[in-house]
């Protein structure tokens, strides 16, 4: 092995040593950093929503309760929205991951992530949900819910319908509508 030491500072041999040791370590397979998931930082985000909403009293989690952030339909989460609530809390409640098969279930939940099958499937969960102070995510088609996820310049971003927000008793904090793609105000 020829150690870095043995040319001199300037010499043109440990340049080229050098931007050739760079070109393969680039060239290797798993080199680069690994960059998290789309779906992982969907996850992060969900566990994240909740300190930039107000909920109203009547939908807060009892005393000893959790806050339910909750998946109703298709699961594209797995265990990494799992990982991502580990150890999260809301005003002292913890926060647990629920999936759910339909919208009559989500009583109890302050957060829905909604994938249906079918886009008509997914608004009529939402329309299920609607007036209720659950803050609903989608993340397919056309923005649907409450929080809308999309890829915007390789970036998982997001719409907001603080209409629709309000609408339910929910208020978003200035600071996450300033981040948002767009925001829908509403009348």
């Amino acid at each position: 092995m020829l150690a870095w030491q043995s040319f001199p500072a300037r010499s043109p041999g440990l340049r080229r040593l050098r931007l050739a040791a760079a070109a393969l370590l680039c060239a290797l397979p798993g080199a680069a950093p690994a960059q998290p998931s789309d779906l992982a930082v969907k996850a992060a985000f969900l566990t994240k929503f909740p300190a930039y909403v107000t909920w109203p009293a009547s939908a807060q989690p009892g005393a000893d309760a959790p806050f339910a952030l909750c998946v109703i339909g298709g699961d594209p989460f797995g265990p990494r929205l799992d990982a991502a609530a580990r150890g999260q809390q809301v005003d002292g409640h913890a926060v647990q991951v629920r999936r759910l098969g339909n919208a009559a279930a989500a009583s109890d939940c302050q957060i829905a992530f909604v994938q249906a099958v079918t886009p008509a499937a997914t608004s009529a969960v939402l329309d299920a949900l609607a007036d209720k102070p659950i803050l609903t995510v989608t993340d397919r088609g056309a923005a649907q819910g409450m929080v809308h996820f999309e890829i915007a310049e390789g970036r998982v971003r997001f719409r907001i319908d603080e209409a629709a927000a309000r609408k339910s008793g929910l208020e978003i904090n200035s600071r996450l509508l300033a981040i948002a793609l767009s925001v829908k105000r509403g009348p």
